[in-house]
């Protein structure tokens, strides 16, 4: 809400677009921080909760984008916001509504590394599959490879570092405990940025957006639901459970946007929606965290 009222009245904060991907890396620097090397093996461990978040995210999300694209404008900028959105999970934002969700929050940390590479890995194929012809033209490689490895691969090398420092150094373990106060002030540092660059741009494309709210409420409503008949089909406990439904429902709009005003003639539409989701995100995300643990308590008790 700050954002967008810097937006309305201070002119000229489009020109914070600059500093998004600077921002993205320092957050994913700071998340990935709080993943200790020997819970990336946990999660690699835990085999029936890494499939069933594989699963849901890569099989049975798509599908289900597979049955809303169907209902999108045919407008192939449309449809390519609509396809960037919603095929990629969430590696940030997603761990702290899951732990105040009662999620088993530090697993689904563990394995944002593998979130993150699969979808980065299996994108460009599916958009390939759901755009056709269009999405040579849409889309090109160059920006995915870099992404990966300035938004990705540096910030976790980088955070592995760090972790070994700590673990060899007094210095370096004060310096990791302080870097361990961050990742909530710079996730809302990179929301702040986003929504302050993106907001003098969404006039035009107003019409765009208003026609795909409707299918990002239908996503919101069914992911969490098939998620969590996933990881009950996976025979997970309830807190990984929640963390699979969370992950299902929660999607990578921060770290896509980049890769979409890498789009040409982008902004403003391919933004735009980007940004509708997120706050249509924010918003289901607050019901999430009241819902979720009651439903997997209701399913306990039955049991």
């Amino acid at each position: 809400m700050i954002a967008a009222a810097v937006a309305a009245f201070v002119p000229g904060t489009a020109v914070l677009e600059r500093v998004i991907n600077t921002s993205l890396a320092l957050m994913l620097f700071v998340t990935f921080l709080q993943v200790p090397l020997p819970e990336l093996g946990r999660a690699f461990a835990r085999i029936r909760f890494l499939g069933a978040l594989i699963a849901s995210n890569f099989v049975f999300m798509p599908l289900l984008v597979a049955l809303l694209v169907q209902f999108a404008p045919p407008d192939p900028m449309v449809r390519l916001g609509l396809l960037l959105v919603l095929l990629t999970p969430c590696i940030d934002y997603v761990v702290t509504f899951s732990k105040i969700g009662r999620a088993d929050a530090r697993l689904l940390l563990a394995g944002t590394p593998a979130l993150l590479a699969a979808q980065m890995a299996l994108l460009p194929i599916y958009l390939g599959l759901f755009l056709g012809d269009a999405s040579a033209d849409l889309v090109q490689i160059g920006p995915f490879v870099h992404a990966f490895v300035w938004l990705i691969a540096i910030p976790l090398a980088l955070a592995a570092v760090m972790q070994l420092w700590a673990a060899r150094s007094h210095a370096g373990a004060c310096v990791v405990a302080g870097l361990g106060l961050l990742p909530v002030p710079a996730t809302a540092l990179v929301l702040f940025v986003v929504v302050a660059a993106v907001v003098p741009q969404l006039g035009a494309a107003i019409e765009s957006v208003l026609r795909v709210v409707p299918l990002f409420m239908a996503f919101a409503v069914a992911a969490p639901v098939i998620g969590w008949t996933v990881a009950r089909v996976a025979r997970l406990d309830a807190p990984a459970g929640r963390a699979v439904a969370f992950s299902s429902a929660t999607r990578n709009s921060l770290v896509v946007l980049p890769l979409a005003l890498a789009v040409p003639r982008a902004v403003p539409v391919l933004s735009a929606i980007i940004m509708t989701q997120t706050m249509v995100e924010l918003v289901s995300s607050l019901i999430y965290m009241r819902l979720m643990p009651k439903l997997g308590a209701c399913v306990m008790a039955k049991g």
